[in-house]
């Protein structure tokens, strides 16, 4: 995905093309012997880079992630990989947490450099055959989403426009030859490496924990300042990611885990306090929206619009409103999965109140379901 936007709760997409990205060393960080960090740039994006993970091997060397596709992204893998004693065209295979082009977008070129398998749980591989080259009329789609939430016309139009450097043209990801299923050691020769599922950033996110030295590469699932945005998914359009996003806190919640090396910012400890945050922080907006609902139906535009973001509401461009609403929707479906609330039956735009008899799910505006 693009960068997550750092606000009081709720972590929204952000392609910020007038901020460079902070300088970014190509000379990989040693975190333990045979497994080094090299921090791959994502090209105007104020989040900086993706940090991928590598393993050495008799085989050759194993990736953790690849980075963004770009020229000057790839040129600083290889040689990160370089300051190792390292070669792409050595790379045995790359394992991606999840199918989000700052994590996939460069498993294509490390493949056609070295043959590598390309890893990927088969909930995320299914969605890179899906994908599609973004395009300028997607802004026009973002608005009539917007408009099925509740959104006047005026408000759109008067909110600012998404960059058309943002909707450039990509080159298809690589569709993943190798599936992780959850619980399975893979294959890292001469090291332990479990893969764990943990759906909510996306459907197929997956977690890689390494037993033997209490250490959790955790992708996007837990970061140590900020949160990934979570929104309900087209390719699973009755299901609760917030729900299981917390879940699968919890389930990498483990004393055994020392460190955690995640996909963006920094390494650190006590995963514990991290996760208890996090599980806080989605808690309180849950609150806040069951409180708003206290008095009296909003509409889904409205339920969004009242949550505290990083910016000022009307400072958020549609591309942004689009990623608040959807993950405002995601919360909402976790309550009426809990049973708080309901959405109104019939209604346009869609509209949510207190649940009294029955519980109604939300659904992603231009999903296509209605109730």
């Amino acid at each position: 995905m693009g960068s997550r936007t750092r606000c009081p709760g709720i972590m929204v997409v952000q392609m910020d093309s007038h901020l460079s990205p902070d300088p970014v060393p190509t000379v990989a960080d040693r975190v333990l012997p045979g497994l080094w960090s090299i921090p791959v740039p994502i090209p105007n994006n104020p989040l900086g880079h993706t940090n991928v993970y590598v393993f050495e091997t008799d085989r050759g060397p194993v990736l953790v992630d690849a980075g963004w596709d770009d020229d000057t992204s790839w040129a600083c893998l290889t040689s990160g990989l370089t300051s190792a004693g390292l070669d792409a065209a050595d790379c045995y295979g790359v394992l991606v947490t999840h199918m989000h082009p700052d994590h996939h977008g460069l498993s294509g070129r490390v493949h056609a450099a070295s043959g590598a398998w390309i890893a990927m749980h088969p909930k995320d591989a299914v969605m890179v055959g899906r994908m599609g080259q973004a395009k300028a009329e997607f802004v026009d789609e973002v608005g009539a989403l917007l408009l099925a939430a509740g959104a006047s016309e005026d408000e759109i139009v008067a909110r600012p426009r998404a960059r058309p450097e943002h909707l450039r043209s990509r080159a298809p990801m690589m569709v993943p030859d190798r599936s992780l299923d959850d619980g399975e050691f893979v294959d890292v020769p001469g090291w332990k490496v479990e893969a764990v599922w943990t759906p909510g950033h996306s459907p197929g996110h997956t977690c890689f924990r390494v037993p033997d030295h209490g250490l959790l590469l955790a992708g996007d699932h837990v970061l140590p300042t900020i949160t990934p945005h979570i929104a309900l998914s087209r390719s699973d359009r009755d299901g609760d990611p917030l729900g299981d996003f917390l879940a699968s806190l919890h389930k990498v919640n483990r004393p055994d885990i020392g460190s955690v090396l995640p996909a963006h910012e920094y390494r650190f400890d006590h995963l514990d306090a991290r996760v208890s945050a996090i599980v806080s922080h989605h808690h309180h907006h849950l609150e806040a929206l069951v409180a708003t609902l206290a008095g009296g139906p909003k509409t889904l535009w409205e339920l969004a619009k009242g949550l505290a973001w990083n910016r000022p509401w009307p400072d958020l461009d549609v591309m942004m409103h689009r990623a608040a609403v959807n993950e405002t929707a995601a919360h909402l479906r976790h309550l009426t999965r809990l049973g708080r609330v309901a959405r109104q039956r019939g209604i346009r735009p869609i509209t949510f109140e207190q649940a009294r008899s029955g519980v109604s799910d939300p659904v992603l505006p231009g999903s296509g379901r209605s109730h």
